[in-house]
């Protein structure tokens, strides 16, 4: 199997050269850049399947080059800053990152972040690796499992890994309802604490993608106090 190739951007060198040489240990390929610009014109030449993006850079900040990315990408993004309090990862998860990670950090939670995103990404987010021989239908909604794409009413959207593991899991599940919880223990495969924020904040972006007016739900609802689920509706 290929080696993953991880994309580390931090414009303090000495920083991405101590990811990097953390990620060498692990068996990961890496390349380095210094910032948002640099980093967007190596993803025009290099094939990446992860990045880790520092928020704080010259030329082009972090999270301006996220949103970048996620025009045309779906590319795992886990985002560094030294900002821990929530409302920076709410921001930082707007944005298009999949994770987040507050400096200082630990390198065996770095690393075990790493490895759940490129599960996901690189195993065609299949959970429990239950495998079926066609796609998952919803109403309007068509998940093809085999090529990862999501339609609505024919259309393509483009989901990140982690927006495509949980749609996956509802649709899989149509009128059950999962808790914060029990979605990012499913989805990132990690324990779960203190993960409302999180989850909320990839819903809304799903949310955003799939209905035609994210304020009045038609599919992806939540159920106030418990949880999410994909409504049960008949194919149109």
């Amino acid at each position: 199997m290929e080696k993953p190739r991880i994309l580390v951007v931090d414009d303090d060198r000495e920083i991405a050269a101590a990811i990097e040489k953390l990620l060498l240990l692990e068996d990961f390929l890496v390349i380095r850049a210094y910032d948002g610009m640099e980093a967007l014109d190596l993803l025009m030449g290099e094939e990446i399947h992860l990045i880790i993006m520092d928020v704080m850079m010259p030329r082009l900040d972090g999270l301006s080059a996220t949103m970048k990315i996620r025009e045309e990408r779906n590319i795992p993004i886990i985002v560094l800053s030294a900002k821990s309090q929530d409302s920076d990862k709410i921001l930082g998860l707007s944005m298009g990152a999949d994770d987040y990670v507050t400096k200082p950090f630990n390198p065996q939670e770095l690393v075990a972040r790493v490895r759940s995103q490129l599960r996901r990404y690189m195993q065609l987010g299949d959970l429990g690796n239950a495998r079926q021989e066609s796609g998952l239908r919803v109403g309007s909604l068509y998940l093809d499992e085999e090529s990862r794409e999501l339609l609505v009413d024919g259309e393509n959207i483009r989901l990140t890994p982690t927006e495509y593991g949980i749609i996956q899991l509802l649709m899989r599940n149509p009128g059950v309802v999962f808790s914060a919880e029990q979605i990012y223990e499913k989805v990132w495969k990690e324990e779960a604490y203190s993960v409302e924020n999180t989850v909320m904040v990839h819903i809304r972006r799903i949310r955003e993608k799939i209905e035609i007016n994210p304020k009045e739900p038609k599919y992806l609802k939540v159920v106030w106090g418990i949880g999410y689920k994909i409504e049960k509706l008949q194919q149109k």
